[in-house]
């Protein structure tokens, strides 16, 4: 039993020198920029190494896809060598797929992690993020089966439990299956959108007591002021920041940068490293979100809605910059309420400088939630349903599409209430079909009769008659090379 023991403790061991061996061997980063669906694109991260960044994370990518798609893995994981150290974030919930997946990348980084914290929608549809932590066994299978594939470090970003107790046994549980960095972000799966509310501390600091990898915190990150709080209050590696980095590209460096300068430098590397437009136009508006508060900007605001590409981008940045350097550089001066708006520790800054957005408190959000009822109902009680026009109770989503309805009133619209003619199917008739019949049936239908249905957009008849034609052409001209041979 002894042995056995001590066999064990010197795995546990081994395993925790070899973690801090591998960060040690990453320079130990302190200022690390969070994985973000659509902004953690290579230009955003190479702008935030500029000033101040030392480690970077890519966007989230789904396994699933990245497995199968190599368009998908081409178009997402780009990469150059001043973009390292780098740790490339994968979400999933088959042990096999994400092992699949970190060997496919294992080359292009530093590390590979494990989206643990994705409280949206969109990850509880589709099982993963934050909706796996109550699944433990599977979390330790695909852990280890990620760290038994590829030679880099396999690391978590997790989000707490409301227990202390409870976040601290995860953070131990994905320590044990192989796990070599942990990033724990302080709210919990609930704490999201309005209700976001105040990072924990202290969970952080629980977390970071017992376990022996290195960690990384993420939340209240609004300036480097609190990345050094962060860091002495928790004790851990390094502080990780994702929506004060969005507001301030410059928040490692200490300062608050010109917005117009960061979002010149910013496309100046989209031009390098192209991007879509809607990352682009995500990260102009975060930069200049304080400006766009301004109504006299509505137009410059309208202009980024509707920018297609750099060059429209780029006159968004000139328009700004004619309308305020000049009170930047103090040759001229705003009235007070116009120029400064008052943030955290009481710090005043114009609008034309990068700052961080401050949320609504949720009792705030809850508050305005309720008096907004109020003022809806003059009974003092919220109305969530609505009526039609015959005055029969409808869900709200039905009520936008009857509005959708009224807005486009030359649109052929479905047949309401009908099903389809096939006796045996239960579907909706489709509102377009010729033949009266749901998608799936008309389909059927079309390929069995050789026919095409214009309402569903099936072009079997006109696709087979190509088809044809273009055979006949190959065949007349094979012919013909045979005949001149």
């Amino acid at each position: 039993m002894l042995c056995l023991f001590t066999i064990c403790t010197f795995s546990v061991l081994n395993v925790l020198i070899m973690s801090n061996d591998w960060y040690e061997s990453i320079e130990r980063p302190r200022f690390v920029v969070a994985p973000m669906v659509d902004a953690s694109e290579l230009a955003w991260r190479l702008l935030c190494r500029r000033h101040g960044a030392q480690l970077c994370y890519t966007p989230m990518f789904h396994s699933n896809i990245f497995t199968k798609d190599p368009k998908y893995r081409r178009d997402s994981l780009q990469t150059c060598n001043e973009d390292r150290p780098l740790i490339v974030q994968f979400c999933g919930n088959n042990p096999e797929t994400m092992a699949v997946a970190a060997k496919l990348a294992e080359n292009y980084c530093d590390a590979i992690d494990i989206n643990l914290g994705c409280p949206q929608a969109i990850a509880k549809r589709g099982r993963y993020g934050s909706f796996l932590q109550d699944e433990w066994e599977l979390l330790k299978n695909i852990v280890q089966a990620m760290s038994k594939a590829v030679s880099v470090p396999i690391t978590c970003k997790v989000r707490i439990f409301e227990s202390v107790e409870k976040s601290v046994e995860y953070a131990l549980m994905l320590q044990n299956a192989g796990c070599k960095l942990l990033t724990v972000h302080g709210r919990t799966r609930e704490q999201k959108g309005p209700l976001t509310g105040i990072a924990s501390w202290e969970h952080i600091k629980a977390v970071r007591d017992a376990v022996s990898v290195p960690m990384l915190a993420n939340g209240n990150i609004q300036c480097l002021e609190d990345v050094y709080r962060c860091i002495e209050y928790t004790n851990v590696d390094g502080v990780m920041s994702a929506e004060g980095i969005l507001t301030n590209p410059a928040l490692f460096s200490g300062i608050n940068s010109v917005t117009w300068e960061m979002a010149e430098e910013y496309l100046d590397l989209v031009e390098q490293y192209p991007c879509p437009s809607s990352y682009i136009r995500g990260h102009l508006f975060k930069i200049f979100h304080k400006i766009f508060t301004i109504e006299d900007n509505n137009d410059d605001r309208q202009l980024l809605a509707t920018a297609q590409n750099l060059q429209e981008f780029k006159q968004v940045c000139t328009n700004i910059k004619c309308k305020y350097l000049n009170y930047h550089e103090g040759t001229e001066l705003l009235e007070e309420n116009e120029a400064v708006t008052r943030i955290g520790f009481n710090l005043i800054l114009p609008p034309w400088i990068c700052q961080p957005y401050v949320r609504m408190s949720p009792e705030e959000h809850t508050q305005k939630m309720e008096n907004l009822c109020r003022n809806q109902d003059s009974d003092n009680q919220c109305k969530r349903n609505h009526e039609d026009t015959d005055g029969n109770t409808i869900s709200r989503k039905k009520m936008k599409k009857l509005r959708r309805v009224t807005r486009r009133p030359g649109k052929p619209q479905p047949r309401s209430g009908e099903i389809c003619m096939n006796d045996k199917c239960p579907n909706p008739l489709g509102g377009k079909c010729g033949y009266k019949l749901c998608k799936k049936c008309c389909k059927n239908k079309c390929y069995e009769e050789n026919l095409d249905c214009m309402g569903h957009r099936i072009h079997v008849k006109t696709r087979r008659e190509m088809a044809r034609k273009h055979a006949k052409e190959n065949i007349d001209a094979t012919e013909n090379n045979v005949g001149t041979l």
